[in-house]
C-alpha cells in the first residue's frame, strides 16, 4: 500500500517537474531583460529546482529499494541513486540558465547530488530574495564523497604514491616467476600493483611471483598489492581447418563453427573451428553476431543445425584475417548462461586466497555472481576476504554495475570495478566503447568505487618502445581513474617511467571531471 502511494506521488512529481522545466524556459526565452530578470530567473529556476530535488529523492528512494540496501550505513550507494535518478533527466536547458547566474553547471556533482543542489538552491534564494528551504551544505559535507572514494581506493588498491592519486598496475609475465629482478625494477619505477593472470602458468609460478612482489615492496620501502585474475569461462577458438592453410577471411566468407569434435569444411564454408565451450554453438540463433580476437573479424550466425553453426563473415580487418586456434570469441548478442565460476577457477580459488590482496572477477554479471564468489571463498576456509575487482566485459555486467556495486557494498567487501575495454568493445561495438568508459567512471564515482582503466594502455610503447600519438592521449585521460593497467611487454619498464610523469602532471590539471586551474606556464 505504502509502494502504492509512493508510485502514484512519484508520477505526479515528476509530471509538476516536466511541466516546470517547459514552463520556466518558456519563460527565459520570452521575458526582455530588465532589472528584475535576474532575480525573477533565480526566482523560477529555485522552484524548478526544489521540485528536481523531490524527484530525485523520492525516485532514489524507490531505486534503494529494488537494490535491496538502506541508505543508512551505505552513503556511497545513497548517492548513486540519487546519481541514477538525477541523470534520467535531460538537465541541458537548466545548465545553460544556471550557468548564466554564474552558478554550478551541475555537470561535477557525481560524488555530490544533493549537496550540489543544495548549494546551488542555497545562492539561487540569495539572488532571488527569497528564504531557503535547505540549508546549505558544510565544506565537508560538500566534499564527502571525494573523501569517500579515495578511502575506498586506499582499501581496496593500497596506497597511492605522494606525486599522484592514480596507480600504476603491471601485468607480470610467466618469466616474473624466475626472475625477481624484473619485478624490483618496475616497483622501482613506480609499480604500486602486480596482476598475476590465473589463466596463464600454474599455482607455483602464482606463488613465486607473489613472493617477489612481497620481496620487491619491503625492499622500496612501500606496499604493492598484488590482484590475480581467475579465469573464468573464456570462449576461444579450438582446433581450426581451411582448404588453404594460407587462405584469409574476407567479408562474404561463411565459417563453420563446431561445438565438438574435429572441424570440417566443404563448398558452402571453407573454413572451420571448433569452440571451447562447446554449450555456446547450441545456444547461438540466426541474425546472432560473432566477434573474433577482440574485433578483428565480424560475423553473423546464418543458421544452426545441431552441433555445428555456420558464421557469415561481414567485416574483416584489413587484408582479411587468418583463422587461428586460441583466439577469444565474443557473442553480443546470445544469452551465454555461463556460471562466472569454472571449475578450474574453484582449483585456482585455493592458490589465489593465499597469494592475492584482490581477486579480479572475469564474467561477472549478475548480483548473485557476487554471492557465487563468496560461497567459494567460504569453502576455502578464508579468514580475511581479498578485495574484489569486477571486470566490466559484457553488456550484462554494464547494465547491472549499480545492483554489482550495491550487493558488494551490502556485503562490505573492498570492492573495484576494471574497465576491461577489449572484450566490452568486441562486445557492445568499437564505436559506443569511449562513450560507455566515460559513462562507467561518473556511476563508479557516484558510488564511490575505485575504477581501474585496462586494455592496451601505452600498447605501442610496451610493445615496440615507441608510442603512439592517440595512445599518449588515452593514457592521459586514463588519469581520471584510480588505477592504469599496464599489460607485458619488453619495453614495460619505460612504459611505467612514462606513465609515472604523465599521470602526476596530469592530476595537475584535472581530477576526475573538474579542471582544477593550474597555473599555465607555455604562455
Amino acid at each position: 500500500m505504502e509502494r502504492g502511494r509512493a508510485v502514484t506521488g512519484l508520477s505526479c512529481l515528476r509530471a509538476y517537474a516536466c511541466t516546470l522545466f517547459i514552463t520556466e524556459l518558456d519563460a527565459k526565452m520570452t521575458t526582455s531583460p530588465d532589472a528584475t530578470a535576474p532575480q525573477a530567473a533565480a526566482d523560477a529556476l529555485m522552484t524548478e529546482l526544489a521540485a528536481l530535488r523531490t524527484l530525485v529523492s523520492v525516485e532514489a528512494a524507490d531505486t534503494l529499494v529494488q537494490m535491496g540496501v538502506s541508505a543508512a550505513g551505505h552513503d556511497g550507494i545513497a548517492n548513486l541513486a540519487h546519481y541514477l535518478a538525477l541523470r534520467h533527466h535531460d538537465l541541458r536547458a537548466l545548465q545553460r540558465r544556471l550557468m548564466l547566474l554564474g552558478l554550478s553547471s551541475l555537470g561535477r556533482l557525481e560524488s555530490r547530488v544533493l549537496p550540489t543542489l543544495d548549494a546551488v538552491m542555497s545562492a539561487l534564494a540569495v539572488l532571488a530574495g527569497r528564504d531557503n528551504t535547505v540549508a546549505p551544505p558544510t565544506e565537508a559535507a560538500f566534499f564527502a564523497g571525494e573523501a569517500r572514494l579515495a578511502t575506498a581506493a586506499d582499501r581496496l588498491l593500497g596506497p597511492a604514491p605522494d606525486h599522484r592519486r592514480c596507480r600504476i598496475m603491471v601485468t607480470l609475465p610467466g618469466t616474473a616467476a624466475e626472475d625477481p629482478e624484473m619485478i624490483l625494477d618496475l616497483a622501482r619505477r613506480g609499480m604500486d600493483i602486480v596482476r598475476i593472470n590465473c589463466a596463464h602458468d600454474d599455482a607455483a609460478a602464482w606463488r613465486s611471483m607473489a613472493t617477489h612482489a612481497r620481496q620487491a615492496a619491503s625492499l622500496v620501502g612501500r606496499p604493492l598489492s598484488v590482484l590475480m585474475d581467475i579465469a573464468g569461462p573464456k570462449i576461444r577458438t579450438g582446433a581450426v581447418r581451411s582448404a588453404d592453410k594460407k587462405a584469409r577471411l574476407h567479408p562474404g566468407d561463411a565459417v563453420w563453427l563446431v561445438a565438438s569434435g574435429e572441424p570440417w569444411c566443404d563448398d558452402h564454408a571453407p573454413f572451420a573451428a571448433a569452440v571451447s565451450l562447446a554449450e555456446i554453438v547450441r545456444r547461438l540463433s540466426p541474425g546472432d553476431r560473432v566477434r573474433y580476437d577482440d574485433g578483428a573479424l565480424e560475423g553473423v550466425v546464418e543458421s544452426v543445425a545441431g552441433d555445428a553453426a555456420i558464421i557469415r563473415i561481414v567485416q574483416a580487418k584489413g587484408k582479411g584475417v587468418k583463422l587461428k586456434p586460441e583466439k577469444g570469441l565474443n557473442l553480443p548478442d546470445t544469452a551465454l548462461g555461463l556460471s562466472p565460476l569454472t571449475d578450474k577457477d574453484h582449483d585456482d580459488l585455493t592458490t589465489v586466497v593465499e597469494c592475492a590482496d584482490m581477486i579480479g572477477y572475469s564474467f561477472v554479471s549478475r548480483p548473485d555472481d557476487i554471492d557465487l564468489l563468496e560461497s567459494a571463498l567460504t569453502r576455502c576456509g578464508v579468514a580475511k576476504r581479498p578485495g574484489l575487482v569486477a571486470k566490466i566485459e559484457r553488456p550484462e555486467a554494464v547494465t547491472n554495475l549499480p545492483g554489482l556495486m550495491a550487493r558488494a557494498a551490502a556485503k562490505g567487501w573492498p570492492f573495484g570495478v576494471m574497465i576491461a575495454r577489449g572484450d566490452l568493445a568486441a562486445e557492445i561495438g568499437f564505436e559506443r566503447v569511449a562513450e560507455m568508459q566515460e559513462e562507467l567512471l561518473w556511476l563508479c564515482e557516484a558510488a564511490g568505487v575505485p575504477v581501474i582503466w585496462a586494455t592496451q594502455v601505452l600498447e605501442d610503447l610496451v610493445k615496440d618502445g615507441v608510442p603512439s600519438r592517440g595512445e599518449m592521449t588515452d593514457a592521459a585521460m586514463a588519469a581520471r581513474a584510480e588505477c592504469v593497467m599496464l599489460n607485458k611487454g619488453p619495453a614495460v619498464g619505460v612504459a611505467v617511467d612514462l606513465l609515472d610523469r604523465l599521470l602526476a602532471r596530469m592530476e595537475g590539471h584535472i581530477s576526475k571531471k573538474t579542471p582544477t586551474l593550474r597555473a599555465l606556464k607555455s604562455w
